[in-house]
């Protein structure tokens, strides 16, 4: 059966504005395949299993929608609307999202196979299950959002913000977390085998029964939390490495505004956690 998607897309916008006189828009099961939806306003519709792969959604207002076991694979998705959209068990592999917003999205046991969501807003969304392997999530917005149980082998979150984020039993293993925020996180029982970590907040994370190469260590040094691995010593918000530490101590001390015994007494520290992680100093 042909599909007029013009007319339903005009049906669905009178439908919007006034829901007793346009027809909300049912794309259930529909296929279309390559179709050219860019600018499209279907916030509200409802796309349940259609397919939707190659098809062209740049920028469309998709809010709300149920895309719910849709299939999206390939699809661009640049600088899409889709808060509040439910896209549980959706097929989204090689999808393009740089820039979407799915903040509060349901993405739980979606397929983000090597997907480009970098820069995309996904605060408060639900991704426990989904597969994101390989994907792009570099300077992502995952604040807050539920990754329990993602596959996230092999993906990009460099520079991404997991704030708060549950990623507990997740598997992160190969994984790019390099200056990646994990304050707060919850990384219980998660895999980090082979993960970059350089550079990551770790503050205040939760990292029992972590799977992980080398040991991380949480304290505090006078007021900041502090957190140790093998590559470097994160003060608050001052990353170095180890042999910055050790020659600039003094300095970064006086900046912190800490007193010349606070220095003596963190620089102790200090060459304790090189030594433990690093070897004897010569």
């Amino acid at each position: 059966m042909t599909i007029n998607i013009q007319q339903i897309l005009a049906d669905h916008a009178l439908w919007i504005a006034d829901n007793s006189v346009g027809t909300r828009a049912n794309l259930s099961g529909a296929s279309l395949f390559g179709a050219d939806l860019s600018g499209a306003d279907l916030s509200g519709a409802s796309l349940f299993g259609a397919d939707l792969s190659g098809a062209d959604l740049s920028r469309a207002n998709l809010r709300h929608a149920n895309l719910s076991g849709a299939n999206l694979s390939r699809a661009n998705l640049f600088y899409a609307k889709l808060y509040g959209a439910d896209l549980s068990g959706a097929d989204l592999s090689g999808a393009i999202l740089f820039g979407a917003d799915l903040s509060g999205a349901d993405l739980s046991r979606a397929n983000l196979r090597h997907a480009n969501l970098s820069g995309g807003n996904l605060s408060g969304a639900k991704l426990y299950g989904a597969n994101l392997s390989g994907a792009n999530l570099s300077r992502a917005n995952l604040f807050y959002a539920n990754l329990s149980g993602a596959k996230l082998s092999g993906a990009d979150l460099s520079g991404a913000s997991l704030f708060g984020a549950d990623l507990s039993g997740a598997d992160l293993s190969g994984a790019n977390l390099r200056h990646a925020n994990l304050y707060g996180a919850n990384l219980s029982g998660a895999d980090l085998s082979r993960a970059n970590l350089s550079g990551a907040d770790l503050s205040r994370a939760d990292l029992s029964r972590a799977v992980m190469d080398t040991p991380v260590y949480q304290f505090y040094l006078g007021k900041y939390n502090a957190v140790a691995t093998k590559d470097y010593l994160r003060v608050g918000c001052e990353v170095h490495s180890w042999d910055e530490w050790l020659t600039n101590y003094s300095e970064y001390g006086v900046s912190a505004s800490f007193s010349d015994k606070e220095i003596q007494d963190h620089s102790r520290v200090i060459k304790l956690f090189y030594e433990l992680l690093c070897g004897e100093l010569t």
